[in-house]
């Protein structure tokens, strides 16, 4: 199986310039690419493929050697299949009838990543083997960077990613050959109800409690989001604006991230079968507006329970569930979520008066009376 390993990286000063850096050329090749595309299409209905853009690498490299020339082969490469992915995604869109989304020009916030696709061709892992405390990460023409490597990278290293958040950068290991660890057999099954007053609710009457990270460091984030709205666009000042605002956000998703770890860690470890919603997260996160000649109603509550599901992260918890199940040899199933929380788990009786309260479930039929959540966990 494949897994992706992810470390934080302790460069010094000079070397987070050139990681910069290298992310300032990579955008600007990208982009640079993204306006090849277009103008030969709109000037001479000239399709440029990946393999054009691709044989011209030598050239734009000999043209510019203290720019373009200073980085890897292969992660240029990398750049120009991910606007090829793009364009192959807005044709996706075109047939299947969707809104197309054409591919844009990426901004300097709007390019983080630079990928190498092979260990060894202008990057290597672990360069210094022989180092006895510190792991060391070679990219071409940055160095030797230090990693804090907190776990052992378990299978084949195949793929090599650098990410920049805010002021941080990560290293990003995807390795084939990975051995799933299964974890001896416990025979028992459970339900998992998704909610926003519990993140997680069991069939079993288990609560865990939703942290509400971002409603948390809400009043720190308007603050800081206000400072920023007073900065004068290309100041120093509202750089460091930016970059507070930028902080915060990354650190609600590092402890939303932790939460969801060690919950699906105790479901995984406890049951055999886990059984959880479909949810399609992003119907249920729509919003109600509507137009201008059909106002939506109740857009002021919508907008505030869209919100709490963001924020209990229930698609990165699910999906956290579903690769760690799969390591522990755990089966999980994923059913139709219509009325498990409008039917009685004891009757089958199926009513909207059934539901009390947000919280309690009293059925009309056989007075049936549990905790809605764990009624709802129990048909599912």
């Amino acid at each position: 199986m494949r897994r992706s390993f992810t470390f934080l990286l302790r460069p010094t000063s000079r070397q987070a310039a050139a990681l910069a850096q290298c992310l300032e050329d990579q955008r600007q090749l990208y982009n640079a690419a993204l306006e090849h595309r277009r103008i030969a299409y709109a000037k001479a209905q000239v399709t440029i493929r990946y393999g054009d853009q691709s044989g011209e690498l030598k050239h734009i490299r000999a043209d510019d050697p203290d720019g373009q020339g200073r980085w890897s082969f292969s992660s240029q490469q990398a750049t120009l299949r991910r606007l090829d992915k793009a364009f192959a995604a807005f044709f996706k869109r075109v047939r299947d009838g969707r809104t197309p989304g054409f591919p844009r020009f990426k901004g300097r916030g709007r390019f983080d990543t630079v990928e190498w696709p092979k260990d060894g061709d202008g990057c290597r892992w672990d360069s210094q083997p022989d180092h006895p405390a510190v792991a060391y990460l070679r990219l071409q023409g940055i160095g030797h960077v230090r990693v804090h490597q907190h776990r052992l990278v378990r299978g084949r290293v195949k793929t090599i990613s650098v990410k920049r958040e805010g002021s941080r950068w990560y290293v990003i290991l995807s390795c084939d050959g990975v051995l799933a660890e299964p974890l001896p057999a416990t025979g028992a099954v459970v339900g998992v109800d998704m909610g926003v007053a519990s993140l997680v609710t069991t069939s079993d009457g288990a609560h865990v409690a939703n942290p509400r990270h971002l409603a948390t460091t809400a009043d720190r984030l308007a603050d800081a989001q206000r400072d920023l709205a007073r900065k004068k666009r290309g100041s120093k000042r509202r750089r460091k604006a930016v970059a507070r605002v930028a902080a915060l956000h990354a650190k609600v998703r590092r402890q939303r991230l932790d939460g969801a770890h060690k919950a699906a860690l105790a479901l995984v470890r406890d049951y055999d079968v886990i059984v959880h919603e479909d949810l399609r997260i992003a119907n249920l996160t729509r919003s109600t507006a509507g137009t201008i000649e059909q106002p939506g109603r109740n857009v002021a509550q919508k907008s505030g329970l869209n919100r709490s599901i963001l924020d209990a992260g229930w698609g990165v918890f699910l999906t956290i569930l579903s690769y760690k199940a799969e390591s522990a040899g755990r089966e999980v199933i994923a059913v139709n979520p219509a009325n498990t929380s409008r039917a009685c788990s004891r009757c089958g009786h199926c009513a909207r008066e059934n539901r009390v309260t947000q919280a309690e479930f009293r059925c009309t039929v056989c007075d049936h009376q549990a905790h809605a959540d764990v009624n709802a966990a129990i048909n599912i």
